[in-house]
């Protein structure tokens, strides 16, 4: 007496009755009205299927386990780069067309040696605090490069300067709200100049587990994923910028990273821990550009010929379609 139904079936050998369904198949949070329940609703949802995928992660690698050698290879995970749509502009290390154009466009006196990088560094109109500082660390990675604050001066004077004085190269740091924002680059004396979008600055008091300040010694460049006609000549661009021949007793590393046509700028000094292991220490500063314009000649905004424009609504139509 007293007993329930699945009580009196446990008892006669029967087997327990199911456990209850927290969410069936045909569930959806959306259907909840009361916005508070619908929040926990979708957050226990959230801890289930969790809970789901750990344990078939689980069930997989005792699988791979029992099977030992004989298991098969593991899936590649689907990411944004492997997924990437095939861009027909891609270059071909190999191919005689592309040697050509480098050994006569404007950077080949550089990588022949015929010239030797001298940078000079400005800012917009009365620089604020921190990216005078910036400016002053970029100076101490980039090697033989001079910081000047323009004051009121237009770049279309300071270029026939520059290039009166041997300058190679001239970087121009924007800054909106007191924050570095933006950062033009022009090859002298003839050009390109390119414009970048400039975010996530973080100087060397900011970074954690800085080492100590940068040495003179010039440092060795990497360059990433600059596989199409346009991201290689924005990567002999910035290559251009330092040295050709490296110091590597200074164990320091300039890394320019393409991801996603993002360009992320990290400075490294290497750590040997012994004749095997190996450690990274950052130096800093770091921050990453997205290319916006790339220019022929020197900097024009008005009538300069552009080889490159973005245009967010046209060329941003797909997630896998990078243009560097």
């Amino acid at each position: 007496a007293g007993v329930g139904p699945q009580g009196s079936a446990t008892e006669h050998g029967a087997p327990p009755a199911p456990e209850r369904v927290l969410f069936p198949p045909t569930f959806s949070v959306s259907e909840i009205k009361n916005k508070q329940r619908r929040h926990f609703m979708f957050l226990r949802w959230k801890q289930q299927q969790r809970k789901e995928k750990l344990a078939a992660k689980k069930k997989r690698r005792k699988e791979r386990e029992a099977l030992g050698d004989k298991a098969p290879p593991k899936p590649i995970p689907k990411t944004i780069e492997n997924q990437r749509i095939y861009d027909e502009t891609t270059v071909d290390p190999n191919d005689e067309e592309v040697a050509f154009d480098e050994a006569t466009d404007e950077f080949a006196p550089y990588f022949n040696r015929q010239t030797v990088p001298k940078i000079l560094i400005t800012t917009s109109d009365r620089p604020r605090g921190r990216t005078v500082r910036f400016c002053e660390q970029l100076s101490t990675v980039i090697p033989n490069s001079h910081v000047y604050y323009r004051r009121g001066l237009a770049l279309k004077k300071i270029i026939p300067q520059c290039i009166a004085r041997d300058f190679t190269d001239l970087i121009v740091i924007n800054e909106d709200r007191k924050i570095p924002n933006g950062l033009v680059l022009s090859h002298l004396p003839e050009g390109p100049t390119a414009h970048f979008r400039m975010s996530s600055v973080r100087l060397r008091k900011e970074i954690k587990r800085t080492g100590k300040e940068p040495t003179e010694h010039i440092p060795e460049v990497i360059l990433n994923n600059f596989t199409t006609r346009l991201g290689h000549s924005v990567g002999r661009m910035l290559a251009s910028l330092f040295p050709h021949d490296p110091q590597f007793i200074g164990r320091q590393v300039a890394t320019f990273h393409n991801q996603r046509d993002y360009i992320f700028f990290r400075f490294h000094r290497y750590i040997f821990k012994s004749e095997k292991k190996v450690g990274i220490q950052e130096l800093g500063p770091r921050f990453t550009l997205k290319l916006r314009s790339l220019q022929k000649g020197t900097f024009d905004s008005m009538f300069g010929e552009y080889e490159w424009i973005h245009k967010r609504r046209e060329m941003d139509t797909s997630r896998r379609k990078f243009h560097l």
